[in-house]
């Protein structure tokens, strides 16, 4: 049975597009059959995995608004297990142009819905921000992983989220939870980011993964080469910290 989670954060800056493309290989290293897909129009998740722009066809964009279906625009990566629904920044636009669409919060949802058995998981990497192309992705979602960098306005911009999330559990997917809150970008020489870990862990123990994400310069070198960090340097750190983030989460799962 497939589960579809939303690597989400409406604070920019903490990870998120890290995680869900590092998650997403090292769990497709794992022998998991994975499809991310790209809800940025960025696209960094995209190029991340080593898809560009002048590789594909269709983008995410046309299964919003052209409803083109979202098997037609899975792309197979470098990867084994690993496929991609790629952005592009025509997503830009998506917001207002779904404004006059029927069921438009669930319009992810629905083409998924065809395809999901193909996979264990489906991780969606989301918008730094709570429009209409993130409501999709939480509506959509089993579950949600929150990124937090170590450091004081993340904390800030966590609660709101998790309100966002009450909200959108009332309105649009009573069954969404919190699958996991990941401490990122951690450096244990700041005094900061030592007291951002201990009142995250004081406060909100429950949810919070044992798997911490530490600086690492190959985390940050991988993406100009457009691979997941376990491809780039599968010795790192940073490849350490996600194949055991992969391992906590199936623990979970």
């Amino acid at each position: 049975m497939c589960k579809i989670v939303a690597i989400a954060n409406q604070k920019g800056g903490v990870g998120k597009t890290t995680t869900a493309i590092n998650l997403a290989a090292a769990l497709a290293v794992l022998e998991k059959r994975i499809l991310l897909i790209d809800a940025d129009p960025q696209a960094n998740a995209s190029s991340g995995v080593g898809i560009k722009n002048e590789n594909y066809e269709y983008s995410i964009y046309d299964t919003f608004v052209n409803d083109v279906p979202l098997e037609k625009t899975i792309l197979k990566t470098d990867i084994e297990n690993l496929h991609l629904v790629p952005s592009s920044i025509d997503l830009v636009g998506a917001e207002i142009e779904l404004v006059q669409k029927l069921r438009r919060e669930y319009k992810l949802r629905e083409a998924i819905e065809p395809i999901k058995d193909n996979y264990d998981f489906i991780i969606i990497d989301c918008l730094p921000s709570l429009g209409i192309i993130t409501i999709n992705a939480l509506t959509a979602a089993d579950s949600i992983i929150i990124p937090v960098q170590c450091e004081v306005f993340s904390l800030e911009g966590l609660g709101k989220l998790k309100n966002t999330i009450e909200l959108v559990k009332k309105a649009l997917n009573p069954t969404l939870v919190i699958e996991g809150i990941l401490l990122s970008m951690y450096d244990r020489r700041l005094r900061m980011a030592n007291m951002v870990l201990e009142e995250v862990k004081r406060s909100i123990s429950d949810n919070v993964y044992d798997t911490i994400i530490h600086r690492n310069s190959k985390i940050g070198e991988a993406p100009s080469v457009g691979q997941p960090v376990i491809i780039y340097d599968i010795k790192s750190k940073g490849s350490k910290n996600f194949l055991n983030l992969a391992s906590e989460f199936l623990s979970h799962n």
